[in-house]
């Protein structure tokens, strides 16, 4: 492939970072000042670092391929892969439950493929919107206004649990014309998922205050010691991050408002996802308000909707059209995700506002 081609596919790949690199030099040069980082931002941003090598780790293993596995078996595959996600999503993030169970799903010798993926996609958002390790944007609001877990939690509750009677009711009437699986061998390396797993563990207590954030120093150097492929992370979306921490501050100067009123920061942050995805949105708005409820839910909410509503949508996406082939059905899936995806964002609005009135 050529350079110019490999450079090019960089670009298109990783157009987030490089908006938001574009934004913060634009800013900084009309503010003729560089943006400032506080320890707060760095802290996040390790975290986020720490937690995606645990991961890694895990998925090197083989445990999250293996479990994933045997959930494919028997009766009901619609209904054990969208609950998988579901539960997925909650412990090791959207993105990385996506990057297990579609392939997964593209490899079953069943029909409506598409339409699984579309709600694996869905069940991603929202159950990861759970815990405050479920997305970058929960860790980000989590530790930027410094909730207290089960306030974290019980503030978003409504919205998962909402969802996943959805989408567990709705996969109930995805109806496959066959149940066989195509059958692949799946080692797991025993002491790799063990260590991982207690890693994983330590990244959680860090998120919970439990542990001092240091702690996640441990992980990083096991990695570099001991296994160096858990080292190969998205840095992109964690430069995508820092980028946008310093986007934020710049704008915050610029505009010099705050936005305070809960329904505004909800709407606002829901649809601005729409356009430069959940993660950025929050990271900007949370410079101009204490809201952080309204924040919570506009940016999961927002999640859902557009393809680059969240991260988690683009996943989904890029694996089932590469998995089509130019098979002329990527237009129909287009047009299925993008329906479906806001049939889920008004969905998740209304739910919001009836919570509001009532509660």
């Amino acid at each position: 492939m050529k350079p110019q081609r490999i450079f090019l596919d960089f670009i298109l790949k990783e157009w987030l970072l490089f908006t938001s690199i574009a934004g913060v030099v634009i800013t900084s040069v009309y503010l003729e000042r560089l943006p400032s980082f506080s320890v707060n931002d760095i802290q996040i941003v390790f975290i986020l670092g720490v937690l995606f090598i645990a991961v890694k780790g895990l998925e090197n293993s083989g445990l999250i391929l293996k479990l994933s596995k045997n959930i494919e078996t028997g009766k009901l595959i619609p209904l054990k892969l969208i609950a998988a996600t579901l539960f997925l999503s909650m412990i090791v993030t959207n993105d990385v439950a996506l990057i297990v169970i579609v392939p997964l799903t593209l490899a079953l010798n069943i029909t409506r493929k598409d339409i699984l993926i579309i709600f694996e996609a869905l069940a991603a958002n929202a159950g990861s919107a759970l815990t405050p390790i479920g997305n970058p944007q929960n860790l980000f609001i989590y530790w930027f206004y410094n909730i207290p877990a089960e306030s974290f939690i019980s503030e978003i509750a409504p919205f998962t649990v909402a969802f996943i009677i959805i989408l567990l009711t709705a996969s109930v009437f995805i109806k496959t014309s066959s149940n066989s699986v195509q059958k692949t061998k799946v080692t797991v390396i025993k002491d790799k998922a063990y260590i991982y797993c207690g890693l994983l563990l330590v990244v959680i207590l860090t998120v919970l205050h439990i542990l001092p954030v240091l702690a996640g120093v441990v992980i990083i150097l096991y990695a570099i010691i001991f296994d160096k492929k858990s080292l190969k992370i998205d840095y992109a979306l964690l430069f995508t991050f820092l980028s946008f921490m310093g986007l934020a501050e710049n704008m915050k100067i610029i505009l010099a408002s705050g936005l305070e009123n809960s329904r505004h920061i909800f709407i606002f942050s829901a649809l601005l996802s729409q356009i430069i995805s959940n993660v950025p949105a929050a990271l900007l708005i949370s410079k101009f308000t204490t809201q952080w409820e309204a924040l919570l839910w506009g940016t999961n909410v927002g999640g859902f909707g557009s393809l680059v509503g969240s991260l988690a949508n683009l996943i989904a996406y890029k694996l089932y059209v590469s998995y089509d082939n130019g098979n002329n059905k990527t237009g129909s899936f287009t047009i299925k995700f993008i329906l479906i995806g806001y049939a889920a964002f008004f969905i998740g609005i209304v739910l919001y506002f009836l919570l509001e009135k009532f509660y």
